[in-house]
């Protein structure tokens, strides 16, 4: 093309034409193949060029593809609805489907607060949430997002919604170790809500596993045990963010099940449609709906195109795709064999500081020294170079804070769809480890 129209993220970058995908691969129009070791985004949870998927869209676009959510319903969003009541704990069984994470975290922001008035109290608007933490772009969803980077430009018009310190036990601010520590990260909370006054506060949002914020930076056993005991002594709503973390990603449908608590409201979206389709989704429990349909009987908010049939339709597909490879249950195998051949590769990389997550979510953070953890000097871009090279090299890496400030610090996220095989996890390890001893030799040697 001689002159592109299309915004992309950096605007005079020359970014590959895609052809096709298919399994964990992608090809460009050259020819190219791409292992695609970070879904995308984080998202293509079943890989590319699923024949399922192709033939769930072509039946439903048969019948319709669209209908405005105030004039009907339709099978695909009632059965939706009904699979991810069965498939998620406890009793969240209410589903507002929208079309992104961050429209997702959005909402549930506005029904916890909706929650309150609806019980009478008015007072409780504010919805607290972590640093070095991201629940989306929308002015609501950043404004929740303790991403400092992000927030730069927009902080005029957001609340100031982060209070505590993130489960970043790399980095201890305290300088302990869990469970030792008490997690005091997590008590922090307890302080906040006093300062702020727990009657302001609706509810407090985190992701189980910290995305592309933090490198995945995966909290310690009791952690969220803390934190949900905080919330119920000052009544305030528990939100997790799986948006990144859900429909399996971490090895059970919802990452927050592997702390054993049960969240009051669930955004989900990424792996939700996988890739085939733009769909996510606020999931809310019996207990927060209870007062609404006492009440006002509706949830304040809605989109042209939540829940149109189509993208329904692929969303159920995924879900009885992963069902029926029974791919969820697979992910703790591949996570022990990925995990163990990317602690091999940290003993002749001395800049990989940490290596932590869950599941097929895992996250690398790079150090100048490993000995007192100093991050690279920004001006080095350590992550946005690993990613070029690893692409130039046909290995797709997902660029990632390390947790520091959300500034500082460098980090990438491997997270290939849940389809991988083992021959495709050496091959990814091999393309891995290629591109960061080229990293080593042509960026950080200097």
């Amino acid at each position: 093309m001689d002159q592109s129209f299309l915004i992309k993220p950096v605007l005079d970058a020359q970014y590959p034409m895609i052809e096709y995908g298919k399994g964990i691969y992608l090809f460009d129009k050259k020819g190219k193949k791409y292992l695609d070791a970070a879904s995308g985004a984080v998202t293509a949870n079943i890989g590319h060029g699923v024949d399922e998927m192709i033939h769930a869209m072509n039946e439903q676009a048969k019948k319709v593809s669209f209908v405005y959510r105030s004039h009907f319903t339709s099978e695909p969003a009632e059965n939706l609805a009904k699979k991810i009541a069965e498939s998620t704990p406890g009793d969240l069984n209410w589903c507002f489907f929208v079309n992104s994470g961050s429209e997702a975290t959005e909402t549930t922001m506005k029904i916890a607060i909706q929650y309150w008035q609806e019980k009478g109290v008015y007072s409780k608007t504010k919805v607290l949430s972590r640093w070095v933490s991201y629940h989306g772009i929308t002015l609501g969803a950043l404004s929740m997002s303790g991403h400092s980077g992000r927030r730069a430009r927009f902080v005029p018009l957001l609340e100031d919604f982060p209070v505590i310190h993130p489960p970043y036990c790399y980095r201890c601010p305290y300088k302990k170790s869990a469970p030792d520590c008490e997690y005091l990260c997590a008590q922090e909370l307890d302080t906040a809500i006093r300062r702020i006054g727990a009657d302001q506060v609706a509810a407090f949002i985190a992701e189980p596993v910290v995305g592309a914020a933090g490198g995945a930076i995966t909290p310690p056993k009791d952690y969220y045990k803390v934190i949900k005991e905080i919330c119920e002594k000052h009544q305030i709503l528990f939100i997790a963010d799986e948006v990144m973390t859900g429909i399996g990603r971490t090895g059970s449908m919802l990452a927050i099940e592997q702390w054993g608590v049960e969240p009051d409201l669930v955004a989900l979206g990424k792996g939700l449609g996988a890739g085939y389709a733009p769909i996510a989704a606020a999931v809310v429990s019996e207990r927060v709906m209870e007062p609404i349909l006492k009440g006002s009987k509706l949830v304040m908010s809605g989109h042209t195109l939540s829940a149109n049939p189509q993208v329904c339709a692929v969303s159920l597909a995924v879900f009885e795709y992963l069902e029926k490879n029974h791919l969820i249950q697979e992910v703790e195998s591949k996570y022990k064999y990925l995990i163990k051949q990317l602690f091999e590769l940290q003993k002749s990389l001395p800049f990989i500081g940490d290596i932590r997550g869950k599941g097929l979510l895992l996250g690398i953070e790079f150090v100048k020294s490993s000995v007192n953890k100093l991050p690279f000097p920004r001006s080095f871009q350590v992550s946005q170079k690993a990613v070029e090279i690893a692409q130039k090299n046909g290995l797709l890496l997902y660029p990632a804070g390390a947790g520091i400030d959300g500034i500082n610090g460098d980090a990438i996220l491997i997270a290939p769809p849940l389809t991988i095989t083992t021959s495709e996890i050496d091959e990814l390890v091999s393309l891995l480890a290629k591109s960061l001893k080229q990293l080593e030799a042509e960026v950080l040697s200097k």
